[in-house]
């Protein structure tokens, strides 16, 4: 007993992503030397899945609702050029997304028994089903995982509670980290999910599931690289007129290195602090753009939904027109500006997604789970994307506010 316990706590102490990466080398391993047996562990990866699916849907509305009432945003006027390009830069990375999952098209490996998807025949069909949804009886849409009714009634609800006294606002903010930390359990099981899905897909499919992963990763990452490459230094430059790749590499070097490995925006905030005062930047303005960014500034995010829910209507066989994109794309940008704070948090927003082209929440779960499979890498180019992206904002604005005084 004593060993066992023991043993347990070692494994406790293992990170979250060494440990699917052990869990995707057992589960390859498994499943090449005995398939039958692989292919019983299917109930693990099954249960990971509808643990999301049970716990997705509550997480968007309490957090929703608890991060509309306790909003507390500065309006100075430091502050407002640099929410504004937390903004563009959420809703760029989006567009970015869109495109190259345009030009290089993904197909996944889904269990599509059963599954259900109703493609739209073009924007109009999008709005309509979007308005339907919208109106979703609360109860109904949180049974059902219908998430942008989730999200419609959890902001209706944050923006009725932001006028009430401070003890309620600490309830409803205590009820979203009681929920989080269910949260936390279920992803902490991620492994051994993880190494069921990985085991008897290999077992049915061989490794061509892999090599999809493997085109979905160059997709993510490529657009991840796109956004800190291209993109930012071209919102920078039109800032501050001046050659933006310096201040790009001294960020990525200063934060998205250290943010790559520790994969969590808030605990790289005092490290963007301490970058943004080498800089020499008002603290006035950045101890507060900083921990902001961090909830609001979710490009990484943002291209993350993008992709994964493109990628399972491809996967679907659904058209999915330009305007029908565009759209996708705000609800995208919107959406990743809760995902912070959220293990996974990105993935578990793709059903929000993936409910405006008609695709039920069954395949949309499968989708998350995916992502985890990639999350090792991706999870962690995402980060590094988003926390660098704060400072290389916050210091552009800067610039152009004191060039301006």
């Amino acid at each position: 007993m004593i060993v066992s316990t023991s043993l347990f706590q070692k494994i406790q102490k293992v990170s979250l992503v060494n440990q699917i990466i052990v869990a995707i080398i057992l589960g390859c391993l498994l499943a090449v030397l005995a398939p039958e047996t692989a292919k019983s562990f299917s109930l693990l990866g099954s249960l990971f899945v509808n643990g999301l699916k049970a716990v997705a849907p509550i997480l968007v509305f309490v957090l929703v609702v608890s991060s509309i009432a306790n909003q507390k945003v500065d309006s100075d006027a430091e502050l407002k050029p640099i929410i504004g390009l937390y903004l563009v830069g959420t809703l760029s990375a989006a567009f970015v997304a869109v495109t190259m999952s345009f030009i290089f098209p993904t197909s996944l490996t889904l269990n599509l028994a059963g599954a259900t998807a109703t493609p739209p025949q073009g924007l109009n069909e999008v709005l309509t089903t979007l308005a339907f949804k919208i109106v979703d009886n609360p109860i109904n849409a949180i049974a059902t995982g219908n998430f942008i009714g989730i999200l419609a009634w959890g902001l209706g609800l944050g923006f009725a509670l932001k006028g009430v006294n401070d003890s309620t606002k600490l309830m409803v903010h205590d009820v979203a980290d009681g929920v989080s930390a269910i949260v936390r359990v279920v992803i902490r099981l991620a492994p051994l999910g993880i190494f069921g899905l990985v085991a008897n897909t290999i077992a049915t499919t061989g490794f061509t599931a892999l090599a999809e992963y493997s085109q979905l990763l160059l997709v993510l990452i490529g657009s991840m690289l796109i956004m800190a490459l291209v993109v930012n230094p071209i919102i920078v430059f039109a800032i501050t007129r001046k050659n933006p790749y310096p201040l790009v590499f001294t960020c990525l070097r200063g934060s998205g290195i250290t943010a790559f490995f520790t994969r969590s925006s808030a605990a790289n905030i005092p490290v963007n602090m301490r970058l943004c005062k080498q800089l020499d930047l008002h603290e006035d303005t950045y101890s507060v753009s900083i921990p902001l960014g961090a909830t609001i500034n979710m490009a990484g995010a943002a291209i993350t939904i993008t992709v994964l829910s493109l990628a399972a209507a491809h996967t679907l066989g659904i058209e999915i027109d330009l305007a029908s994109a565009l759209l996708l794309s705000v609800v995208a940008s919107v959406s990743a500006c809760g995902a912070s704070g959220v293990a996974g948090g990105s993935l578990l927003l793709i059903p929000l997604a993936c409910g405006l082209f008609g695709i039920n929440n069954d395949v949309a779960m499968q989708v998350v789970a995916i992502g985890f499979i990639i999350g090792v890498i991706q999870d962690s180019a995402e980060t590094a994307l988003n926390s660098s992206t704060d400072v290389v904002f916050t210091a552009a604005a800067s610039h152009h506010i004191t060039k301006n005084l």
